[in-house]
């Protein structure tokens, strides 16, 4: 198993040696080497910060597709609360009016029967 893990790694190594070998000498990578070349110091240059460019464009993106999923999940629980709310408003102001109607028929009662206690007590 441990043979396996080595070879796999030198054979890693050596892609990286075929990739960078036309940039000229990198004594970063290779042993016995003086100095490392004025182009292929810039072609490295050039290529690790396009890789660091492309990790952290992609974690911004993740993140802000995350945050935008969470907004959106907010917004539609938004949508749903507010619609409730419309219904019980709508609810509450039926029963008010019919609270209302009922205390006029109440009073009315009242009035009605105040009308019969008073021609009961001139009679």
């Amino acid at each position: 198993m441990r043979q396996t893990i080595t070879s796999g790694t030198n054979i890693i190594i050596s892609m990286v040696f075929q990739i960078l070998a036309p940039w000229g000498c990198i004594p970063e990578i290779t042993k016995g080497c003086i100095d490392m070349t004025n182009t292929s110091s810039t072609y490295l240059s050039i290529v690790l910060g396009a890789l660091l460019g492309v990790v952290i464009a992609w974690w911004i993106y993740k993140i802000q597709k995350k945050t935008t999923m969470k907004q959106d999940e907010t917004l539609r629980r938004i949508d749903e609360l507010e619609e409730s709310h419309y219904k019980v408003l709508k609810s509450m102001q039926h029963i008010q009016k019919h609270q209302e109607r009922l205390l006029r028929e109440i009073l009315n009662l009242d009035r009605k029967i105040d009308a019969v206690i008073e021609k009961e007590n001139k009679s």
